[in-house]
């Protein structure tokens, strides 16, 4: 998978932009403040919805204007083995901070779980260590974005459990009968426990991956090991027994206690007692092996390598470790962006690059 054109107008410091990128690696550097955070913003934004670095209303949008926009094309793979073929595809996205509209493929899309499913982007940036020492958030939507990638059934259920914890919330906030909750008490425990099931075996699938990835980038920290955590006492009660015993709990506090939306994961050391142990830079290593593990499972799936963009580099990996996971990219044949204020020191001899510059609201080619 690979970016052909990204266009962006009216985001950040940007009024119009466009980049047409190299199928490798293509490194955009600038003055600190110059803007080249916002490209790989726009990106994100495409394949999740929101910018990493928060929603789009808290200063996404350039100021003065009343939306932005994104525009990306691509080439991915279509098919496997003998009918395997590239063929393009294009999204947009127009976002006010409060509404948006978003178009596939030249249709109109409905839902934005639509349009982010469409490309993959992997995300390493200056706030990614919030995976691994943030709150259970971030480590949800980590599994449930790989999910939407690789397994086609897995959006449906999703859905059918939000919207079930959707109703029941309203009617704990209602103070509603025992009847009623009981219809979606059903609804919620049909759709929960196959979501928990997925993301459960997902995980474990990416512990393949992980562990090695990990004791490569960082041998201090010891053997590691993914643990799920489903958001009830699963091994004692299923999901229904789960909350019909929280009812009443739950009737006090106007919100569901229990299921695949409390669900939380970690990664148990050999070497230390936990996450807190962890020293700022070991959490950014722990969360780039994550995301590396899920960007080869991506591959091993999908047959190619979701795109990778790396904000900052230079300032969150020592010139060892950025040489040695741009060694890896270099042979996984990813598109790769990286930004920074200059080319990073682990860069690899071999690793041709195509150069951009921002400055002054403008991206030109070196």
């Amino acid at each position: 998978m690979h970016v052909t054109r990204l266009e962006l107008r009216h985001l950040r410091r940007f009024q119009e932009l466009r980049l047409d990128p190299a199928p490798g690696l293509n490194l955009i550097t600038g003055d600190n403040g110059a803007g080249k955070t916002s490209v790989l913003e726009a990106l994100h934004l495409m394949a999740y919805g929101r910018s990493f670095r928060g929603r789009v209303r808290d200063g996404l949008i350039r100021a003065g204007d009343p939306g932005l926009e994104v525009f990306v094309e691509w080439r991915e793979k279509a098919g496997r083995g003998l009918e395997e073929e590239e063929r393009t595809r294009k999204a947009g996205l127009r976002h006010t901070g409060q509404d948006w509209t978003g178009r596939l493929d030249g249709a109109n899309v409905g839902q934005l779980g639509d349009l982010c499913a469409a490309l993959a982007v992997v995300t390493f940036e200056p706030g990614s260590h919030a995976l691994i020492t943030g709150g259970g958030e971030s480590r949800r939507r980590y599994l449930d974005w790989g999910l939407f990638h690789v397994e086609h059934d897995f959006l449906p259920v999703w859905r059918r459990y939000n919207r079930a914890l959707k109703q029941r919330n309203a009617l704990l906030k209602a103070r509603a009968r025992d009847a009623q909750l009981d219809a979606w008490d059903h609804e919620l425990s049909e759709a929960g426990e196959p979501l928990s099931r997925f993301r459960e075996r997902y995980l474990e699938l990416l512990q393949t991956r992980f562990a090695p990835l990990l004791s490569e980038l960082a041998p201090a920290l010891g053997t590691s090991r993914l643990e799920y955590a489903p958001g009830w006492r699963r091994e004692e009660m299923s999901l229904a027994d789960a909350l019909l015993l929280a009812r009443e709990r739950d009737l006090s506090a106007g919100y569901t206690s229990a299921g695949p939306h409390r669900a939380d994961w970690r990664v148990a050391f050999g070497n230390l007692p936990g996450r807190e142990a962890l020293s700022r830079g070991q959490s950014k290593l722990t969360a780039l092996a994550a995301l590396l593990a899920q960007a080869e499972h991506h591959d091993e799936v999908q047959g190619e390598w979701p795109v990778v963009a790396l904000d900052d580099l230079a300032s969150e990996l020592d010139r060892h470790h950025q040489g040695r996971v741009l060694a890896r990219l270099q042979a996984s044949g990813a598109q790769v962006f990286i930004t920074g204020t200059e080319a990073p020191p682990g860069l690899p001899a071999e690793f041709p690059a195509s150069l951009f510059h921002v400055e002054h609201g403008a991206i030109s080619t070196r």
